[in-house]
C-alpha cells in the first residue's frame, strides 16, 4: 500500500506558527487515514522550531528551490534568520518520506515550507506570489510528486497510477 507524507496541520495538529491548525475535512483524507496510508509531518516542528512561533516568510527571488541552493533566505517578521531551521526540517521530510516508502505528498499551500503553487512574497504584507515552500523544492528534487490540499483528486488520481506502477530509483534511494 502507497503511503503519503502529508502536512500535520491539515490533518488537525495544532503545529502552525501561530499555534492553530488547517484541519482539512476531506473525504479522500479521510478514506487514507483510514487505510492508514497517511504519514503526518510538520517540516518546521521536525526542523526545531516552537509552536507558536514568529511567522516566517522566505526572502529574495526564487522561493524554495533558492534556499536550497543558498541564494535565499527564510526571515521572521522581527528579522530572525531561521533558514537552518527550515532546511533541517525539509530534510527530515525527506527522510520521513523515504522511511515510509512514499512517493506522494499532500503539503498545506501557501506556506513558506510547504506551499505548492505559492508562498507569501517575503513583505509580510500577506501578498502571496507564484512559487514553492522548501520542502516541496526538496522533495520534488528527490521524486516525490507533491499536491496542495486544494488538489486532493488529482492527487488521487495520482496515487493510482502509483500504485499500478514500481517505485523509482530515486524515491528508494
Amino acid at each position: 500500500m502507497e503511503k503519503i507524507l502529508v502536512s500535520s496541520c491539515l490533518l488537525g495538529r495544532p503545529v502552525r506558527y501561530d499555534g492553530r491548525d488547517k484541519r482539512r475535512d476531506d473525504a479522500i483524507l479521510h478514506r487514507w487515514q483510514a487505510e492508514g496510508r497517511l504519514v503526518p509531518y510538520c517540516p518546521e516542528v521536525g526542523g526545531g522550531l516552537p509552536v507558536p512561533r514568529r511567522p516566517a516568510e522566505i526572502t529574495g527571488p526564487g522561493g524554495g528551490p533558492a534556499v536550497l541552493d543558498g541564494t535565499a533566505r527564510v526571515l521572521t517578521d522581527t528579522g530572525q534568520d531561521v533558514t537552518a531551521a527550515f532546511l533541517a526540517g525539509a530534510q527530515r521530510a525527506l527522510e520521513a518520506a523515504r522511511r515510509a516508502g512514499a512517493r506522494l505528498a499532500i503539503l498545506k499551500e501557501s506556506s513558506p515550507s510547504c506551499g505548492i503553487t505559492r508562498i507569501y512574497d517575503g513583505s509580510f504584507t500577506g501578498r502571496l506570489s507564484p512559487g514553492i515552500g522548501v520542502t516541496t523544492a526538496l522533495l520534488e528534487r528527490h521524486g516525490i510528486t507533491v499536491f496542495s490540499e486544494n488538489d486532493l483528486n488529482a492527487a488521487a488520481a495520482h496515487l493510482q497510477r502509483l500504485e499500478s506502477s514500481p517505485p523509482s530509483p530515486e524515491s528508494t534511494s
